[in-house]
């Protein structure tokens, strides 16, 4: 199949109820362990309905982990994720957009009918789209810039191009909550900006955004708030506040060199590669 996500979870459809008042996400106490070792440790947080988070932390920190439990993808071993009050299962209003490496670019779609899966929750597995359909599906490849390929086959493009058409995906469905596992590995520096100003659009709609990625000063630069993992939460707030010398050296320890700019610490990671499973 396409990717993990669609595997596992994006063709069933039952749908939750949202209570009224409650934050979009709750994290509360959540822990995961792989063969006795832990992946995540009491992780506890919320994030409201258009928030935009960057969750930032060394190879293995967990980030990846942390993503797939909030989709459902994962179950804690102990604690609880709630969305709009009900666990991930069943939610509709969750997008997950995995790491490039997790997909099938051999899988025989064009990017038309990739970003129409986004809709499958809405219309059913085996209902025929109807003309709103497409149009929702054409609007949200317009937003996203990639009006014009829709009809290319998907190992045709490049990254920058992949990562437009999932997020393209996620609006048609008409997520209200995505999460970006490392969206930016792998782009060069253009696809990377490009990536990063469709954000605004984003929170214009009331989307929320949880972007995990590993470059602090992208983190600091596109992001009013900050999670510092690794395995446990060690900072969550603002750049200035979570960016500090005492937090990324409890996060990094000798993996990190830190250096003042104008009064802004930068951290220099010595890994720089993806993380995989982290």
């Amino acid at each position: 199949m396409l990717d993990e996500f669609t595997r596992t979870k994006h063709w069933i459809i039952h749908r939750h109820p949202h209570e009224a008042g409650s934050p979009l996400l709750i994290m509360d106490k959540v822990s995961l362990w792989y063969d006795g070792n832990p992946a995540l440790q009491d992780i506890s947080f919320e994030l409201q309905s258009g928030e935009q988070l960057a969750v930032v932390g060394p190879n293995g920190a967990g980030k990846s982990t942390l993503i797939k439990v909030i989709a459902g993808v994962l179950k804690p071993s102990s604690g609880d994720v709630h969305i709009y009050g009900h666990s991930p299962d069943g939610h509709i209003c969750i997008a997950y957009v995995p790491q490039r490496k997790a997909v099938d670019w051999n899988f025989p779609v064009t990017v038309k009918d990739v970003v129409m899966m986004g809709r499958v929750g809405k219309i059913g597995f085996f209902r025929t789209p109807s003309r709103t359909d497409w149009n929702i599906v054409r609007q949200a490849l317009e937003t996203v810039g990639i009006r014009d390929l829709e009809n290319r086959p998907i190992h045709a493009l490049s990254g920058g191009q992949q990562q437009r058409m999932f997020l393209a995906r996620a609006l048609a469905q008409e997520a209200e909550l995505i999460l970006l596992d490392e969206p930016l590995s792998g782009l060069d520096l253009p696809a990377q900006e490009e990536l990063l100003a469709l954000l605004p659009a984003l929170q214009a709609k009331g989307v929320a955004v949880l972007f995990a990625l590993h470059d602090l000063t992208i983190a600091r630069q596109h992001f009013a708030k900050i999670m510092l993992l690794n395995r446990k939460l060690i900072a969550l707030g603002e750049p200035q506040q979570v960016l500090h010398p005492h937090n990324l050296r409890r996060a990094y320890g000798e993996q990190l060199q830190l250096i003042e700019d104008e009064g802004t610490w930068l951290g220099l990671s010595d890994t720089c590669c993806d993380e995989g499973g982290g």
